[in-house]
Parts: C-alpha cells; structure tokens; sequence
C-alpha cells in the first residue's frame, strides 16, 4: 500500500513538473547583431596642383654703340654702317643701338667712355685710323666688347675685335661689267691713300677688268688717283674730272666716301660704278643711266656674330672677322642677305646691272658674272685664290715689308691666300694699274 501512495505522488509530481516546464517563459534568443564593419572610405584628395611659373628670366639686354669717322648723311661708309646698327636693332628688341659720328683719333677714347656710361656693351670704331685707340682702354673694361675696322693693322686682344667684309668679291664683279662698258679703254678710280685696305679693294676690281678685256680681247687701262683721305668732296671731284678730261676716262668708281665722283659723272655723261651701298635705292643719288651697277656692303651680318658672342657671354670671343658672299644674316622682316652683293635701285645680282647698261654688256661677260656671283655665294670660287698676283712696282712701303719689284709673281694662281696676308701684307698694285701722282 506504502509502495502504491509513493508511485501515485512521484507520477503527481512528474505531471506538475511538465506542467510547469510547459508554462515557463521561453528562453530569449539572443541573436548577436550582425558585425557590420564599414571600412573607412578613403578620400584620397588629389593634391592641388600648385603650377609655379617658372620665374621669368629677363632676356640679357645689350647696347651697341659706333663711332663714325664721318658724318652718316650723304656718304656711303658711314650710312651702311648706320643702317647695319638700326637693322640689329630691328632685329633684336633687347639690343639698343646708339652712335656718334664725325669721331676723330682723340675722340675714339672720350666718346667711347661716354658710351658705356650710358650702358654700351659693345664700342666699335668704324675706320682703323679712329678704331685703334679702343685697344688702350679694353683691359679697363673687361666686360665690354671693342671693335675695329682693319685697314692695315690685325693686332687684336681677348675683347678687342678686328673685322672687314670680303668686298673684292663684289668688286671684281664690278670690275667685269666695267671693262665690257668702256669704250674709251680708259677705267679711272678715285681713291683714298695707299693702305692694304684700298690696295685690296682695287686689286679685286682690277682683276675682273683684266678678265673683261682677255674675253673681249680688249686693251683696257686703269688710273687711280689718291685724294689723301676718305672724305675731300672737292679734292675728290677734282680728280674725277680730271680722269674724264685728260685720261678720256669713260667709266668711274670711286675708293673715297663723298658723292663727288658721282656728280662728275653724272655731269660729264658716264658711267658710274658704285661701291659700298646701294647709292640709287638707298639715297637716291643720281639714277641707274649714270650708275651702271653697285654693291651693298651688309656690316650687320658681321655685327650680328659679335653681338650674339657677347649675349651669349663669350669671354673669348672670335678676334678676327672676314666675311664673304657665302655668309648672310636673316633680317627682321625675312630677307636673306649676304654680306656683301650686287645691289642698284633696290636690285640684286644681274638685275641690279642698270637696263641702260645691260644691253651693252656682251652675253659672255653677263654670263660670267652670273656664274661666279652664285660659285662665291656657295663658297666654291674665289677671285683671289683663281688669279696670280703679279706687281706692279707700285704700292705701300711697310716697315719690314717692301713693295715687291715689277712683275714679281707674288701669289700664284690656285694658292688660297691667307686671311692675315690678305688683311695685314697686301701692300702693291697688281701690274697694269697706273697710279697718277
């Protein structure tokens, strides 16, 4: 009975066990929160672009001053000169040019120091006479530039430089269209002194005579007549006349830098062979039915070299310039120009040959000089090297350098002269030229 009660109260106690279990509360889930990481969104700033300009560096400026020995107006010497200034000026906006003219051997100096002091880099003399004193004062002005036009003297030093254009090319063209125009057989030239520079100048005219008269088997003298200086408007026109008048002289030129010989010929009815500018295009002096034919001598093809040597800071700068027709400058407006060419009324090359004279002027010698302008302009001929030069006799006594005999073979044909012999020794007449005292 005991064991039946115990199996009733356990079974009791079961149930309400179950009962209980059954009404308890459930247990809460807890469910753990989704661990959502947000990775940090990397703003990755473009750095500003902070563009420094580059610091602008002021273009080097230069100031290019000359002296000219002789008024610029009315003479061709000096007005190519000035020209060649204005047109590096042109050329270049941070280059200055400035100049005083009329400049003596004591104003070489003062007028030079007065220049740099209103800033003149470079100081070039345009005659030798008037140049050479810059050599004293150019260890004082290290900085400065100093040049000089030779006429018999090379002596150089670090910055002072020596120049001349290779004019006898231009001229021995001048010389052939000479010799096919006279009629007379008599050429004269009014010339200045006896240097190298005037020697060398008329040998290459001289010689393109000579070469005029073998192709046209003609007897043709040459006279030539020194004034004493550069600049004798009267003395000069003296001896042109007398030319015309006593030697029967049918074609003039001139180693002198006033217009007289100009007007002479213009007077007296015959031809004009120019030198150093275009007289007609450039100055308007007489016309192309006195002026037969010039040349233009372009110094800024030379001056360009110097100038960008000092832009450039060139503390050893090239001493020695002799440029030729192979060498040109391109201006500010685009033209291309050699140093030195054949130039009337604004022409070049055979155009510039006067339309009066062309038709005088044999086919041959129009020809040649169309063959020998364009051979020197590519550098492939060159009268100097071509010719042999005999002497004349006649010429400049030099201290350690007489004038060779007549009819010494100096140079022979084919031998390429030297640039200091021609510049600095080049001291007779070639024979055939007959010097009047």
């Amino acid at each position: 009975m005991k064991q039946k009660s115990l199996y009733i109260l356990l079974a009791m106690l079961l149930t309400t066990s179950m009962t209980l279990a059954a009404c308890a509360p459930a247990t809460p889930v807890v469910e753990q929160p989704t661990s959502v990481v947000e990775q940090p969104t990397t703003v990755v700033e473009e750095p500003t672009a902070v563009v420094e300009e580059p610091t602008a560096v002021p273009e080097k400026e230069a100031t290019f001053a000359i002296e000219h020995f002789s008024v610029i107006a009315g003479t061709t010497w000096s007005g190519a000169q000035d020209r060649a200034g204005m047109r590096i000026a042109e050329k270049y906006p941070n280059v200055k040019y400035i100049y005083r003219e009329n400049v003596g051997p004591d104003l070489s100096v003062p007028y030079a120091e007065e220049m740099i002091a209103e800033g003149a880099d470079i100081v070039v003399g345009n005659a030798e006479f008037m140049g050479l004193p810059l050599k004293d004062i150019a260890d004082q002005y290290p900085d400065v530039y100093f040049a000089s036009i030779i006429a018999s003297d090379l002596s150089t030093k670090r910055n002072f430089i020596r120049l001349f254009p290779r004019q006898y090319q231009a001229l021995y063209l001048e010389g052939l269209i000479a010799g096919a125009l006279t009629q007379t057989g008599n050429i004269g030239i009014v010339s200045a002194f006896p240097c190298v520079q005037v020697i060398r100048r008329q040998a290459g005219f001289i010689l393109g005579v000579q070469d005029a008269a073998k192709i046209l088997s003609k007897d043709i003298k040459v006279y030539v007549k020194y004034a004493g200086d550069w600049y004798l408007p009267q003395e000069e026109r003296d001896i042109a006349a007398t030319l015309v008048d006593q030697y029967k002289v049918d074609v003039l030129t001139q180693q002198t830098d006033s217009g007289s010989t100009l007007d002479v010929a213009t007077e007296k009815g015959i031809w004009f062979v120019g030198k150093d500018m275009d007289i007609v295009g450039f100055y308007g002096w007489s016309s192309t039915d006195t002026v037969a034919v010039s040349f233009d001598t372009r110094w800024e093809v030379i001056y360009e070299r110097i100038v960008q040597a000092w832009l450039a800071g060139e503390e050893n700068p090239e001493t020695v310039y002799y440029l030729g027709m192979e060498s040109t400058m391109t201006l500010a407006d685009g033209t291309v120009e050699p140093t030195v060419d054949l130039m009337n009324d604004n022409k070049i090359g055979i155009e510039a040959i006067s339309p009066k004279a062309l038709p005088l002027i044999p086919a041959e010698i129009i020809q040649l000089v169309t063959q020998r302008r364009e051979q020197m302009m590519n550098g492939e001929w060159d009268p100097f090297t071509e010719h042999e030069f005999v002497s004349n006799g006649t010429g400049l006594e030099m201290e350690g350098l007489p004038v060779p005999a007549a009819d010494t073979v100096v140079k022979a044909a084919g031998v390429v002269p030297t640039v200091e012999w021609l510049l600095a020794m080049f001291n007779f007449d070639l024979k055939g030229t007959t010097v009047l005292e």
